[in-house]
């Protein structure tokens, strides 16, 4: 990846033609003043000191010396910088329902859209953190180990969607249990699991598998998405075309939240229900400040290095050969025949 800080920089590049033409204009105006005192060949042999191909040379390097400057106030940016850092955070496993029910646009733009949105809001906001993702539909598994790397999270969140585990279902308490392995053995910190699920049709001992968890310290968080009326499922995003049963009937899924509650209730956590406000997110953000912070060893990424200090290097080792460059030639080198 590459861009330019400062863009706006780069129209002081149309300059350059108005130099070399001023430049022509100014040698041609001189070539007519030394011509009246004669011939260009008998101005060379009276002054044997000068040199033409020098001022045109200096001319030159001052020119690139010039285009070099411009970059520089530019800012060429390209590749990434890391820097380490100390955080104060928590451990956060998110884990995310990707079952085909979270399709339903009963949410918009759609109930896997917006839980996706949701927690790129948590990530940013939650910078401080260590972040681990699971994803779960019929099975769960772990999408991104545990992370100081906020940035990667925020990558692999955007590649989620239902084809990450074909088996369906809604398994919530495997998801639970897989979201626990996640964690490190540091007892001085708090840890905290935030399920975003529509709850419906789910498998296995979800509300046991909370409760296990909140033995262990861990708060379990669920943020209910959809509505209560329910909503067809899309066979594609944005298609007309809905799934239908073995009937051809449309399939209708709606949120389970009195699961949702049952499972937050067992994990001594935060059920919140996330509609098309943000009122989930501040419910959840407020829950997650309550927990204690503990200094964490943290990778930070920025996106973009500058990288003009090489062009700046360039400009002055040019700018040196120039005041090294006289017009009239040196006594102590006028053997070296360089510019004749």
């Amino acid at each position: 990846m590459f861009k330019f800080g400062n863009p706006e920089y780069l129209y002081l590049f149309f300059a350059i033609p108005v130099f070399v033409i001023g430049f022509i204009f100014l040698n041609i105006r001189k070539r007519k003043s030394v011509e009246k005192l004669g011939t260009l060949a008998l101005v060379k042999r009276m002054m044997p000191e000068l040199s033409l191909k020098r001022s045109y040379l200096k001319f030159w390097v001052i020119l690139v010396a010039i285009g070099f400057g411009i970059v520089v106030l530019a800012r060429p940016q390209f590749g990434t910088k890391v820097e380490k850092v100390d955080k104060k955070g928590i451990e956060l496993v998110i884990a995310i329902d990707v079952s085909n029910s979270m399709m339903a646009e009963d949410i918009k733009p759609s109930r896997l859209a917006k839980a996706k949105q949701m927690l790129t809001r948590i990530i940013d906001e939650r910078r401080d953190d260590k972040v681990a993702i699971v994803v779960f539909a019929g099975e769960a598994f772990i999408q991104l180990p545990l992370t100081p790397d906020n940035q990667s999270a925020k990558l692999f969140l955007e590649t989620i969607d239902p084809s990450l585990v074909p088996v369906q279902g809604t398994a919530i308490g495997s998801a639970i249990d897989i979201s626990m392995s996640c964690f490190s053995n540091d007892t001085d910190i708090d840890k905290a699991i935030v399920l975003i699920t529509d709850g419906e049709g789910h498998e296995g001992d979800a509300e046991g598998a909370a409760a296990r968890a909140a033995e262990k310290g861990v708060h379990v968080n669920v943020v209910g998405i959809g509505t209560t009326e329910g909503a067809m499922i899309p066979v594609s995003p944005g298609s007309n075309n809905m799934k239908r049963d073995t009937q051809g009937q449309p399939v209708v899924t709606k949120l389970n939240e009195e699961m949702c509650r049952l499972i937050a209730k067992a994990g001594k956590g935060l059920y919140a229900h996330a509609d098309n406000s943000n009122s989930a997110l501040k419910s959840l953000q407020a829950e997650l400040e309550k927990l204690q912070k503990k200094e964490i060893d943290g990778i930070a990424y920025s996106e973009y290095d500058e990288k003009y200090q090489i062009f700046a290097w360039v400009m002055l080792a040019l700018l040196l050969l120039e005041i090294c460059i006289f017009d009239k030639k040196n006594r102590i080198f006028r053997n070296i025949r360089l510019f004749k």
